[in-house]
């Protein structure tokens, strides 16, 4: 050694880790269970100050919307109201990147059928004032507008992002028929018998049943409107797995409202534990229901039920499908489980491999067992369903062997 270097101190401790922007990622595999919801705090909750200005440019977005569409011409048809859902605000946001809805209303239509119709005209007459609003405004983030390379698309996209914070949301644009609105004595608690029974008519008659459940995103805002922050974090902890699985094996898998549904079923079936590993035990049954994804059948009658006569015999035909069968609480044509089962298979066969992660762990390394649900009756394999009760809300999954 040089005698005129200075001699290292190694009585300091040096700080050898990464910068901050180089550093691993947390991985949920080897979180320990009992810090779940930190890494849900940490890992997962997006950034407030993006969220602030994409409500900011989602205004402006609306408000152009509402005043261009169609302003001049013959007929009488004009945006009456734009309703976002999905992941857009600070309640089911993700960290990095989220997906959301964008319905815009058209009033003056008097059907399900007539949403069809015009789907075409109003998605052309959105995305041209979408490419004037591009060129006319600032944003206050990153604003693109996605094309779509189906001809036929029912929808068209556009994102919102912020490359310096990492963040972005991709919004679906899609028209439709404002039918709560139409009903002057709807809510948005009890919509009228007549709705459902206009809308499972017409699905039937042309066919396109599940394809009108945007015409009840307010209904399904509702549903999660007043739920506790832990489930919505449960959510985002869920679709944060959903998406670890989407990037892994690259190929179609069932929607992930199947799962955040499945989520919310996990949660009402389940005491209020405030254990601190009660978010990592709700998480693993949920992934054990995945694994068991040819036993479900869940459904909901918040704002619809076994009344009248025609809801009634179709929804007993909805229930005796061949499963998975999960059922959108606002729509009861739409299956929101899906028919891809090999999708399902492939979730299933992941779900089972992370079943044994070193999250499902307790301190002493013992694995935990997945949430009981004995003292919620379940039907027995290949029995009919169980009667249906007065109770606001009903989930019905077949018996899963082994629970």
């Amino acid at each position: 050694m040089d005698e005129s270097s200075t001699p290292m101190d190694f009585s300091t401790p040096v700080d050898v880790s990464p910068p901050v922007g180089l550093r691993t990622p947390v991985d949920l595999r080897s979180t320990p269970a009992w810090e779940m919801d930190k890494f849900i705090e940490d890992q997962l909750l997006p950034d407030s100050t993006f969220l602030t200005e994409v409500r900011a440019d989602i205004k402006v977005i609306s408000a152009f919307l509402k005043e261009r569409c169609f302003q001049g011409a013959a007929h009488h048809v004009r945006v009456s109201r734009v309703v976002l859902g999905g992941s857009y605000n600070e309640h089911t946001a993700l960290k990095g990147r989220s997906e959301a809805n964008m319905v815009v209303f058209f009033n003056n239509l008097i059907s399900f059928e007539e949403q069809v119709q015009w789907r075409g005209e109003f998605l052309e007459e959105i995305q041209k004032h979408l490419c004037q609003l591009q060129q006319e405004r600032q944003f206050k983030v990153k604003f693109e507008i996605q094309n779509s390379e189906q001809p036929d698309s029912r929808s068209l996209n556009f994102k919102l992002s912020s490359p310096e914070l990492q963040q972005e949301i991709e919004f679906d644009v899609q028209p439709a028929y404002d039918v709560l609105c139409k009903s002057a004595s709807s809510s948005l608690s009890l919509p009228f018998p007549q709705i459902y029974t206009q809308l499972i008519h017409e699905c039937t008659t042309l066919e396109k049943e599940g394809e009108f459940s945007i015409c009840f995103i307010e209904l399904q805002q509702n549903f999660l409107e007043y739920r506790s922050p832990n489930l919505r974090n449960l959510i985002r902890l869920v679709k944060h797995w959903y998406q670890l699985c989407k990037e892994k094996l690259r190929k179609p898998l069932p929607p992930q409202y199947a799962l955040e549904l499945l989520t919310v079923y996990v949660w009402e079936h389940t005491d209020e534990d405030q254990h601190e590993t009660a978010t990592a035990k709700r998480f693993r049954t949920i992934l054990e229901l995945v694994v068991d994804y040819k036993f479900l059948l869940i459904y909901w009658t918040w704002y619809y039920d076994f009344h009248p006569q025609e809801v009634s015999d179709y929804l007993n035909r909805q229930i005796q499908r061949d499963r998975p069968v999960i059922l959108d609480p606002t729509d009861p044509t739409r299956n929101v489980a899906g028919s891809n089962l090999e999708g399902w298979n492939l979730l299933a066969k992941e779900a089972e491999s992370w079943m044994y992660f070193h999250c499902f762990k307790y301190r002493d390394m013992s694995l935990m067992p997945t949430c009981d649900f004995s003292t919620f009756p379940i039907p027995h394999r290949n029995c009919s369903p169980a009667a249906h009760g007065p109770e606001a809300l009903e989930i019905r999954p077949e018996c899963i062997e082994g629970h």
